[in-house]
C-alpha cells in the first residue's frame, strides 16, 4: 500500500507508545569515524545553487587542520572531569542600577594516554583532498542572474583567553575554562583530521538516511549493537529476506536499491518504510533514524517512516531572500497546531495565510516556531521528539512548511526554530530510544541517560556519531528549510549533569564550572554555535538558560560558549511570583532588579510571558491579574469592575517595562499580546501511573489548545486595547531602537511613590505602580537639554485606559542636578500608567548635532536613588 502524501492530514491519535527497560549493559564500542573517505578525488566542496542566500555576507577563510587531535574522554560514569581540578567559591559583585549593553576510540579515550589516543586517531585514513577544513563554496545567483562564487567558512579556534579580560572573576576558575576550551579545540581538530571540517560533518544527511542519485537508492544507518538488518516497507510488501542490509566494521548498515527498469525508484515517494532489526533486545522495526517525514495513520499509535522525495514539479522552490538578522530582536513566539481560532490542529497553510500577516502588522520582527520537529505525542508541546529530522505531518507537508517560511521572508521576518537537542522521547517503535536493541545507543546509558522530571532520554554528546547526527540536524533545518536561526530548549539541562533539577543557582561561580558542569555538552554547543554562525553568519541562536552561565553569550574564539542571546527566564517567574501578591506589596528596587540583573556584554531576550507560564496549572498573566472577571466583564457594552481596570493597567504596564529594561531582544506567546484568558491545555487521556494513582485528562479536547485571536481583534471588546498597546510598543522599539542602545540608566524606584523612572536611549520611561495616588509636576530626571513629547501612554483611550493626558502638552527640560541627572522636567503621572517620552523631532536634532561636543555620556554609569 502506497500512501499519498499530497492533500492529506494524517490526524494524531494522541495515546503515547511506551516502551520498556532494557537490560543490555554490554561493553559496546562507538567508532570514531564512520566514512572515512579512501578516495582523493572526492572533494568536500559542493557547488550549489542558493537563491536566497545572502551574497553581502563577510566570510572568513578556513584553516588547515592540526596535525594531532584528541577526542575528549569520558569518566568512568561518562561525565568529562578535569584531574586536580581545584573549585574555589567566587561571586560577581553586580549593581543592579547599571544596565550594560552590551564508544572505540571516542568514548574509551580517558582509557588511553594522550600520545595512544593521537596515534589511534593519526592512523586511520584521512582525506586531504583540499587545502580548506571546512569551506563550503556556494554559487549564488545574483541581480543580473550570473553566478557569482562565495566561500562561508568556519574560523579556526582563538585563544580561548579573552573572557578573563571581560569578567576577572573567572579567573578563580581559569583550570576549568582552559580545560573546557581545550577540548573544544581538540574535538575541533578531530574533526578536521578526520572528516574534513565541520562543513563536511554536518552534512550527515547526505550519507546517513536515503540518499538519491541517478541509479539507485542508497540507505544507510548507525546502529552498532544490532546483529542483521533489513529495509522493509510497502515497496517491498514488508518482507523482511526481500532486502537485507549489510554492515561495515564501524556498525553502520547499508543496502543499495537500484532503479527499476522504466528508471522510476525501487521504493514510490509516500511509501511507508522501516528497518526491521535482530537486536540484544530481540526483532524490532524501526523508523530510519535521519527520516524526512512521518506520519501516523488513522487507527494507529506508533508513526510510519515515510520515503518523502517529491517529483520536481512538486518541490517548493523557495522565491524570497531571507532577511538580514536585525539590530533590535522582537520575537513572536508561536505553535501552528494550535494557532487556529477553532478547537482544531491547524495547518502550515493556514499559519501562512491568516497568522504571519497578524505578526507583521503587531510590528514583530521574528517569528519563533515550536514543535516542528515530529513528536508522537501532540501533548508534549513538541518536547519529546521521535524523528529529529522530519517536520511534524499533523500541520502538513514539508513543501508546505517551506512556503510558509518562504511567506514569512516576504513579509521581512526571521523564521526561528525552537529545536530540542537537549532530550528524546523515551519511544522504542518510532523513537531513537533502544534504537539498536541496547540502552546507550544514542543516549547514556542507566539513569544518566534518563530525565526522571521529562521521563525522556538524554543524548551522549561525548559520542561521535551522536555529535554528527546533531550537528547535521542543526545544519538540515538551515539548509533545507531555510529556517533563520534557533531557540535551543533545555539548554541548562544539557550544561550540568544534575540537569538544574532541584538547584537553585544563587550567582556562585562554583556552581557553573565544577565537577557537575557536563563538558561534553558545553563542548557540542560551542561547536553547533560555531558551526552555525560560521556557515550561515546571519543565523540567530539563542540558548533557553535559566542558570545564568558566565560566558554563555560571549564568542567563541573569545572562550564562550557562542550564543547571540540567552532566554531570560528568571524575569516571567518573578511575574509570577509578584502577581500572587497584591501590587500593593511590589518594591520598585525588586523590580528593577529583576529585569536589569544580567551579564556585561551578554544579550538577552526577556519576555514576561511564554508557553510555559500558560501551561495547564498555571495560567497566563491576564487571567493572574483578572481572573473569572474576564468571562463577564471584557464587553465595553457592560460595566467594567475595578479587577478589570486593575488587571488591564497592569498587564500593559507589564509587558511595557519588561521590554524597555530586560535585555536586547523581546518575546511574546501568540495570543498574550491581547491578554489571552484562562490556561493552555493540550487534548489528553486520563493517565494511569505505576502505583495505580490517575491523572485526569481532559477527554481529548482542544478547546483550550487554541488562540482566540477574535478576541483581540473584536472591537466592542477590552481586548482590543492591550493588543492595540502591545502594537504600538513593537512600533515604538522599531523607530527608536531602545532595547540595544548604549545609554540606558535608571535615575529613580521609589517605594513610597511607587515610581520608577529610567532612561533608554533617547526615550524617558516613567512607570506609576501606585494603586490610587497620582502625581502633579512630578520631577523626573534627563540627560539630554530641550522639549520632549509623550510618544507611548498607557492611558490612551485607544488602549482602554482613561485619557488622563493631553498629548499636544510639551515638556521643557530644565537645568539642575536631580536623581544625579544634570537636568530633569515635570510631568503628569496617574496611577497605573507608564508613560515614554522623547525629544521633540527640532530638539532632537539639535541635541544629535550638540552632544559630541558639549556633553557626552559615558557608555554606562552607575545610577543613584
Amino acid at each position: 500500500m502506497v500512501y499519498t502524501i499530497s492533500g492529506i492530514r494524517f490526524h494524531a491519535v494522541l495515546p503515547l507508545c511506551k516502551c520498556s527497560d532494557s537490560t543490555f549493559n554490554g561493553d559496546r564500542r562507538v567508532p570514531l569515524s564512520l566514512f572515512m573517505r579512501k578516495d582523493s578525488s572526492a572533494s568536500r566542496k559542493i557547488f550549489v545553487t542558493k537563491p536566497t542566500y545572502n551574497s553581502d555576507s563577510v566570510l572568513s577563510t578556513a584553516t588547515a587542520a592540526s596535525d594531532k587531535a584528541l577526542v575528549p574522554g569520558s569518566g568512568s560514569d561518562g561525565s568529562s572531569t578535569l584531574a586536580g581540578q581545584s573549585e574555589t567559591s567566587g561571586a560577581v559583585s553586580e549593581d543592579p542600577q547599571v544596565l550594560h549593553d552590551v564508544d572505540s576510540q571516542t568514548i574509551e579515550a580517558d582509557e588511553k594516554t594522550e600520545e595512544e589516543t593521537d596515534q589511534d586517531l593519526q592512523s586511520l585514513p584521512v582525506d586531504n583532498t583540499d587545502g580548506d577544513q571546512g569551506a563550503l563554496e556556494i554559487s549564488i545567483p545574483s541581480k543580473n542572474n550570473k553566478a557569482e562564487t562565495t566561500m562561508r567558512s568556519i574560523p579556526p579556534p582563538g585563544s580561548g583567553q579573552r573572557i578573563y579580560d571581560i569578567d576577572p572573576y573567572l579567573l578563580s576558575h581559569r583550570g576549568h575554562l582552559d580545560y573546557r576550551y581545550e577540548q573544544y579545540r581538540r574535538m575541533r581538530e578531530a574533526i578536521d583530521q578526520n572528516e574534513g571540517g565541520l562543513e563536511a560533518f554536518s552534512r550527515g544527511y547526505e550519507k546517513f538516511g536515503f540518499t538519491r542519485s541517478a541509479t539507485g537508492i542508497t540507505y544507510r544507518e548507525w546502529a552498532p549493537g544490532a546483529m542483521s538488518a533489513a529495509l522493509i516497507g510497502d515497496f517491498n510488501n514488508w518482507n523482511p529476506n526481500a532486502d537485507i542490509m549489510s554492515r561495515n566494521e564501524f556498525g553502520v548498515w547499508e543496502i543499495f536499491l537500484p532503479n527499476n527498469a522504466d528508471g522510476s525508484p525501487a521504493i514510490p515517494h509516500g511509501s511507508r518504510v522501516k528497518i526491521r532489526m535482530d537486536t540484544p533486545s530481540g526483532i524490532k522495526d524501526s523508523i530510519p533514524a535521519w527520516i524526512k517525514f512521518s506520519v501516523q495513520a488513522p487507527g494507529e499509535i506508533p508513526y510510519n517512516g515515510i520515503y518523502y522525495d517529491p517529483p520536481e514539479e512538486e518541490k517548493y522552490v523557495f522565491q524570497h531572500p531571507q532577511p538580514k538578522k536585525p539590530i533590535s530582536l522582537r520575537i513572536y513566539e508561536s505553535h501552528v497546531g494550535m494557532s487556529s481560532t477553532e478547537p482544531i490542529i491547524n495547518t502550515y497553510a493556514n499559519f501562512r495565510d491568516d497568522v504571519l500577516p497578524r505578526i507583521k502588522k503587531l510590528g514583530y520582527n521574528a517569528v519563533q516556531i515550536m514543535a516542528i520537529q515530529e513528536h508522537s505525542y501532540y501533548a508534549s508541546f513538541g518536547y519529546h521528539v521521535t524523528n529529529f529530522f522530519a517536520p511534524s505531518s499533523r500541520c502538513g507537508t514539508p513543501e508546505e512548511l517551506k512556503s510558509l517560511i518562504d511567506r514569512a521572508h516576504e513579509l521581512g521576518l526571521l523564521v526561528l526554530m525552537d529545536i530540542v537537542h537537549s532530550h528524546a522521547s523515551k519511544n522504542v517503535l518510532d523513537g531513537l530510544n533502544m534504537f539498536d536493541g541496547t540502552d546507550g545507543h544514542y543516549f547514556h546509558s542507566g539513569s544518566r541517560g534518563y530525565h526522571w522530571m521529562w521521563d525522556s532520554r538524554l543524548f551522549n554528546y561525548g559520542s561521535w556519531e551522536v555529535l554528527r547526527f546533531l550537528l547535521s540536524n542543526a545544519r538540515w533545518w538551515l539548509e533545507e528549510y531555510k529556517f533563520d536561526g534557533f531557540r535551543f530548549d533545555g539548554v541548562t539541562s544539557m550544561m550540568y549533569t544534575h540537569h538544574g533539577l532541584e538547584v537553585g543557582f544563587t550567582g556562585n561561580y562554583s556552581e557553573y564550572f565544577g565537577f557537575a558542569t557536563d563538558v561534553d555538552a558545553v563542548v557540542y554547543l560551542m561547536l553547533v554555535n560555531d558551526m552555525i554562525h560560521g556557515l550561515y553568519p546571519e543565523a540567530v541562536t539563542i540558548g533557553e538558560d535559566v542558570s545564568g552561565m558566565p560566558t554563555f553569550c560571549i564568542p567563541i574564539q573569545d572562550g564562550g560558549m557562542g550564543f547571540d542571546y540567552r532566554l531570560h527566564m528568571a524575569i516571567a517567574d518573578k511575574w509570577i511570583e509578584l502577581l500572587k501578591k497584591s501590587d500593593e506589596d511590589w518594591e520598585m528596587g525588586d523590580i528593577v532588579h529583576m529585569l536589569v540583573n544580567r551579564r556585561w556584554l551578554e544579550k538577552c531576550v526577556a519576555y514576561a510571558e511564554s508557553h510555559d507560564q500558560a501551561l495547564v496549572g498555571d495560567k497566563t498573566v491576564a487571567f493572574w491579574l483578572m481572573d473569572k472577571d474576564m468571562y463577564d466583564s471584557m464587553a465595553l457594552d457592560r460595566p467594567s469592575t475595578p479587577a478589570i481596570d486593575r488587571g488591564i493597567a497592569l498587564h500593559k504596564m507589564i509587558r511595557l517595562i519588561t521590554m524597555g529594561l530586560g535585555g536586547e531582544g523581546y518575546l511574546n506567546f501568540m495570543g498574550n499580546e491581547f491578554g489571552h484568558p484562562e490556561w493552555i491545555d493540550f487534548p489528553r487521556g486520563d493517565q494511569h501511573l505505576p502505583g495505580g494513582a490517575v491523572i485526569p485528562g481532559n477527554n481529548f479536547s482542544y478547546d483550550k489548545c487554541r488562540r482566540r485571536f477574535d478576541l483581540g481583534d473584536a472591537d466592542y471588546l477590552r481586548y482590543r486595547g492591550m493588543q492595540e498597546f502591545d502594537r504600538a510598543m513593537q512600533h515604538l522599539e522599531e523607530s527608536f531602537g531602545f532595547m540595544t542602545s548604549g545609554h540606558q540608566y535608571v535615575s529613580r524606584k521609589d517605594d513610597s511613590d511607587k515610581i520608577i523612572v529610567f532612561e533608554r536611549g533617547d526615550l524617558v520611561f516613567v512607570f506609576n505602580f501606585h494603586w490610587s495616588n497620582s502625581y502633579y509636576d512630578y520631577r523626573v530626571g534627563c540627560l539630554k537639554p530641550g522639549k520632549y513629547k509623550i510618544v507611548l501612554d498607557s492611558d490612551e483611550a485607544l488602549f482602554g485606559g482613561f485619557n488622563r493626558l493631553d498629548h499636544s502638552a510639551e515638556y521643557f527640560s530644565f537645568e539642575g542636578n536631580y536623581d544625579n541627572r544634570p537636568r530633569s522636567f515635570l510631568v503628569y503621572a496617574p496611577s497605573r500608567t507608564a508613560v515614554v517620552y522623547a525629544l521633540a523631532p527640532d530638539d532632537s536634532e539639535l541635541v544629535q548635532g550638540e552632544e559630541t561636543k558639549t556633553e557626552p555620556e559615558p557608555e554606562t554609569e552607575t545610577s543613584m536613588e
